[in-house]
């Protein structure tokens, strides 16, 4: 996993504040999220084992990151920036499930001239997921035998390195945007739609459709589900599976992901099972 870490305070509200409304969390908590932290602790659930590469600051919200993340099996290999802060951000879940957020401060992320991080590694990897990091990183992840990525990694795509497959959300027109540029670079473009499933389409001409996986269990929030189906997408095609099974197994992360308190509530297991995590 290369990618970025924020520092997320999560609260639950009936609904979100209304311009000039003051709405009362009946719950509050914090984890490191952020697509390249909830995508490493998927990974890490279904393979046993993760690295992220990523860049935090140096700040007790970096050192609070890292070491939860830890705990949640993740091999972090962070640099340091100098005087910065880890980036924050806070997510209020409403009564639906819903996630909307506000982050707060720029976003860090590793680049290939951060000499500390282990990126000769990446090269013995069987899949890389990569959702932030500059051009230089972007090789360096294109050494592994999969690499997948998000749109959001901005700086680093459009700019001829190939991608075995590009995930974003058809309702994010921000991702829809900076898809424009990177398509042609990815064999594998899949679009998700929440509970209706998504849509896929390759070079080979190959297109189709998937069905939303079951929720196994009364669902909680979203916050986290695109990044564990990008996860188990990545995995998937990691591990040799053809496109469609792929498929099937990062619906399943995203949908039990929905079930659980925060990202790590809830992740499925290498052994195909729903796994609580300590929150």
């Amino acid at each position: 996993m290369v990618g970025h870490v924020e520092w997320v305070q999560f609260g639950r509200v009936e609904h979100v504040p209304r311009p000039g409304e003051v709405v009362h969390a009946r719950e509050c908590f914090a984890e490191p999220a952020g697509g390249g932290a909830v995508a490493a602790v998927q990974l890490a659930a279904l393979a046993g084992d993760a690295q992220l590469l990523t860049a935090l600051g140096d700040d007790d919200l970096a050192k609070r990151s890292a070491a939860r993340l830890r705990e949640l099996g993740v091999r972090v290999c962070a640099a340091s920036r100098k005087g910065q802060d880890t980036r924050s951000a806070l997510t209020l879940i409403d009564d639906r499930g819903e996630r909307t957020i506000t982050t707060l401060g720029p976003r860090l992320q590793a680049v290939g001239a951060d000499i500390g991080l282990p990126w000769a590694q990446l090269a013995e990897a069987d899949a890389v997921y990569f959702t932030a990091g500059d051009l230089e990183a972007l090789h360096a992840a294109r050494a592994a035998r999969v690499l997948v990525a998000s749109p959001r990694a901005r700086e680093a795509l459009g700019r001829g390195v190939p991608l075995d497959a590009i995930i974003l959300s058809a309702d994010d027109s921000i991702e829809r945007r900076e898809l424009a540029r990177a398509q042609g670079e990815a064999a594998l473009v899949l679009m998700t739609e929440g509970e209706r499933g998504g849509s896929y389409r390759g070079t080979n001409g190959e297109s189709g459709r998937w069905a939303p996986a079951p929720v196994p269990g009364p669902p909680l929030d979203t916050y986290g589900c695109g990044d564990s189906f990008a996860a188990g997408l990545a995995f998937g095609l990691g591990a040799g599976m053809n496109v469609d099974d792929a498929i099937s197994l990062a619906a399943r992360c995203g949908a039990v992901c929905a079930t659980g308190r925060g990202p790590y509530g809830r992740l499925l297991t290498l052994a195909g099972k729903a796994a609580q995590r300590a929150g």
